[in-house]
């Protein structure tokens, strides 16, 4: 560019027959080198703290880290730029930067599921094809309004008009990052709702369909006239790759896995294929990242793909490519967009270029009927940009076909683009938003003609088994027939793009069966057994889905399939499950924290189901016992296993827990000042008329006319009786009992005892039925109502393991 001038320094060559020709670069190269990796993955992570509010990725992170080194800020202090990036030091971070981009590049290749690509539907695939086909038409127009709203600068000068020119241009505008659209739907948590993966295959389209533009016209801004041979070598490449290095790699890959041969040295040789195949593609006139992108592609799928990338993801994300998108923050001068009078109009060009995808995918959305709010988030889901589009920026100014201002506003309008989506799509879409009430979110208000419809989340087959054999209980008929979504949960693990993609469509039909990951075999396996009971009832329909997702924030991912599924009960298996010795033994305690998060702002009835082999129990037989002492999530319970009781051969007891005396008062402490005991009063009445309204119809419609129905009721006057009670009860033996959580109980004795419960989210006499100190061997179904603000816990729950053993005692 004629507005750059070169920086030169000298390289003193002391040993011109040996490997290293300069002298002491371990004193000299490697501190320079490791300062400028330190400097940028700290400071990459802090601005992702920073960004974690705005659900921002990692991309924008890293170039925040560049921008920081620009002259209008860090860069302006010239001592501090010299001692991070000295001249004789950018050699050394420029290639080490690419080296990071040609492995980034390989892990996008083993993310990509060609199976989702090659069998897309059509919807996908328009929205994909018109968010490329518009802007390539639209683009150049820009390109030469731009040119001429932004005039001659003496100060930045544009470079000249060009077809390689237009070219990155436009190109630069109609991909789409896959990654950044995977990670984006994530922390929005709308991956699994229509909108997500309607997103998610679009966007998977979309980026393959930018590889291929990649490779077709890249060439022509490096080689100008001779690129037609480059295409023509590369597409040669590709396809010996595919068609014949593929089958003996697949060969090879599968005869060390089944002989058990394969070990973590002979990685070596994966990452020694990655340098061979880019090596190739440069050498043919493409860029290395293609070759080393589908060396990735034509690996096997699967547990190799998930140990290569679970091996260096860490290190190729976290060290090594920040520092490529950090050289492109340091390039980005915004201030040659504001030396010019007509700024204004440049800001409206940048607005304009982040439009063009947008308006595409509004006129396809509108086509196929989508609603206009779905459309424009769609769109704007869709704009994101990730590495290839910074990738051809880089080329651009590497081989000077952009100059300083014409760089500043297309990377700022990249940048915009990214930004906004997660911010806007809260504004227009909500996805967090509270869920509006509806009477058919709880078995008890639901018809008894309407379809049950209810989610059954699972971590593993053997959790998939038991709830199979509670959901069989639930009388499903011709007249209310049940549809059960199964979610298989996955804790998001490393590339949120990579997981999701594993998971995109059936595993059995993209890989072989030894190729499966171990979540994948999870999955068949739970795809399988659910299919099982869909077609062993033709009253009840199944589907399987998984969620990907952190922990942290899986609850909310269950809450959009609930609430998008219109479901009236969410069943979560219990973190405790039964071990040869008959006791219960914690699974995993993030499974506790799950229903924990689930139930606290649930968008309907939710269940915590604890097995105690309830698969063994005759169904034709079945003894079902709920404990009923009053409020909503009793009521609940009670309409649970009163539908249950209309199964063929099913036995319900009903025992009624009346507070009598001391038991009776009511604990006001629970609510605000300003309400005080008068409006608990008033609360405790209503429910105790509620109660007493639904025991009536459930005497006079179940007990007095079925003989399998029975109903009584028993005193207590004080704390001490209520586990005396459930002994007693306890004698006369059953296979289930159906609970509710009590969360909203206005009695001081349950208060108290609470203090005392080891497991929260069992409410008190859960916790007690569970307790292995009771010594029940039946199954417990835990009970929450949807409406009455959920489950709260509070930092008493870190307190179970002092009050275990006096809760015991009690028991």
């Amino acid at each position: 560019m004629t507005d750059t001038i070169p920086a030169c320094y000298n390289v003193s060559i002391v040993n011109p027959n040996q490997f290293w020709k300069t002298d002491k670069v371990l004193k000299t190269e490697l501190p320079i080198m490791a300062i400028q990796i330190a400097f940028v993955a700290v400071l990459s992570r802090l601005f992702s703290i920073i960004y974690k509010p705005l659900h921002q990725t990692r991309l924008i992170s890293q170039i925040s880290v560049g921008f920081l080194l620009t002259p209008p800020l860090l860069g302006r202090f010239t001592t501090i730029f010299e001692f991070i990036f000295p001249v004789n030091g950018v050699v050394n971070v420029e290639v080490l930067s690419h080296i990071g981009l040609i492995y980034y590049a390989f892990l996008s290749g083993l993310e990509m599921n060609l199976n989702t690509i090659l069998n897309v539907n059509k919807k996908a695939a328009s929205i994909a094809i018109a968010g490329i086909v518009f802007p390539m038409l639209v683009a150049p127009c820009l390109y030469a309004l731009f040119r001429n709203v932004y005039g001659h600068v003496m100060m930045f000068p544009l470079e000249e008009s060009t077809s390689n020119a237009y070219t990155l241009w436009t190109l630069i505008l109609t991909v789409t990052g896959f990654p950044v659209v995977a990670h984006t739907l994530s922390e929005l948590k709308l991956l699994y709702t229509g909108l997500g993966k309607a997103a998610l295959t679009a966007a998977m389209i979309g980026d393959t369909y930018g590889w291929i533009l990649f490779t077709l016209f890249v060439p022509f801004s490096i080689n100008g006239k001779g690129a037609i041979y480059t295409v023509l070598s590369t597409i040669t490449f590709v396809v010996v790759c595919i068609f014949v290095v593929r089958p003996l790699i697949q060969w090879f890959i599968d005869r060390k896995e089944d002989k058990d041969e394969w070990n973590d040295n002979q990685l070596l040789f994966v990452f020694m294929g990655v340098l061979a195949c880019s090596c190739i593609s440069d050498f043919l006139g493409a860029h290395a990242i293609v070759g080393a992108f589908v060396f990735g592609l034509i690996l096997p799928h699967g547990k190799f793909a998930e140990l290569v990338m679970s091996i260096s993801d860490d290190f190729v994300g976290g060290f090594l490519v920040p520092l490529f998108f950090t050289g492109i923050g340091m390039r980005l001068m915004l201030i040659a967009i504001f030396s010019q009078e007509s700024w204004p109009f440049t800001i409206v060009i940048i607005l304009l270029l982040c439009a063009l995808k947008i308006l595409s995918t509004l006129f396809v959305t509108f086509f196929f009927g989508m609603r206009i709010r779905d459309g424009l988030s769609l769109g704007l889901i869709l704009n994101n940009k990730g590495t290839m589009a910074l990738i051809m920026l880089n080329i651009a100014w590497d081989r000077a076909i952009f100059s300083i201002p014409t760089y500043a506003v297309i990377t700022s309008a990249v940048l915009l683009m990214t930004i906004v989506v997660s911010p806007v799509i809260n504004i227009v879409y909500k996805p967090r938003q509270i869920f509006e009430q509806n009477k058919l979110k709880t078995i008890q208000k639901l018809r008894v003609d309407a379809e049950l419809r209810f989610i059954a989340c699972v971590h593993n087959t053997r959790q998939a088994a038991s709830m199979i054999s509670i959901i069989e209980c639930f009388n499903a008929t011709r007249v209310s027939p049940v549809h059960v979504f199964a979610l298989y949960l996955v804790e998001l693990t490393g590339r949120a793009a990579a997981l999701v993609a594993a998971h995109i469509g059936k595993p059995r039909s993209q890989l072989g069966e030894q190729n499966l990951t171990r979540s994948q075999e999870e999955l068949e396996s739970i795809h399988n057994t659910f299919d099982a009971l869909g077609e062993a009832y033709d009253v009840v329909r199944v589907e399987t889905l998984n969620v990907v997702s952190a922990y942290t924030t899986i609850h909310e991912d269950i809450y959009h399939s609930a609430d998008e599924n219109r479901t009236s009960l969410i069943l979560l298996p219990f973190h405790k499950q039964l071990s040869l010795e008959g006791t219960l033994e914690v699974t995993s305690v993030a499974y506790k924290d799950i229903n924990q998060n689930v139930m606290q702002g649930a968008p309907c009835s939710v269940g915590i189901f604890v097995d105690r082999d309830f698969g063994l129990v005759p169904k034709m037989n079945l003894h079902i016992r709920v404990v009923f002492v009053g409020g909503p999530d009793d009521r609940e319970a009670l309409a649970i296993a009163w539908r249950m009781a209309g199964r063929s051969g099913t036995q319900l007891s009903v025992v009624r827990i009346i507070c009598l005396g001391e038991a009776a008062k009511v604990n006001a402490s629970i609510h605000d000042e300003a309400q005080g005991i008068l409006s608990a009063v008033i609360d405790i009445d209503r429910q105790n008329e509620l109660d007493e309204e639904y025991i009536s119809t459930f005497r006079l419609t179940a007990v007095n006319n079925n003989d399998s129905i029975s109903y009584s009721e028993i005193d207590v006057h004080s704390g001490e009786d209520i586990p005396v009670v459930l002994n007693e009860i306890e004698k006369f033996g059953c296979d289930i009992y159906i609970v509710g959580q009590g969360n909203c109980r206005n009695s001081k004795v349950f208060s108290n005892l609470m203090e005392w419960c080891e497991c929260l989210e069992l409410g008190v006499i859960g916790d007690i039925l569970v307790s292995d100190n009771f010594g029940s061997r039946s199954s417990v179904l835990v009970v929450q109502q949807y409406g009455y603000g959920g489950m709260v816990f509070g930092n008493d729950l870190n307190q179970k393991a002092t009050n275990k053993g006096t809760f015991e005692s009690v028991v």
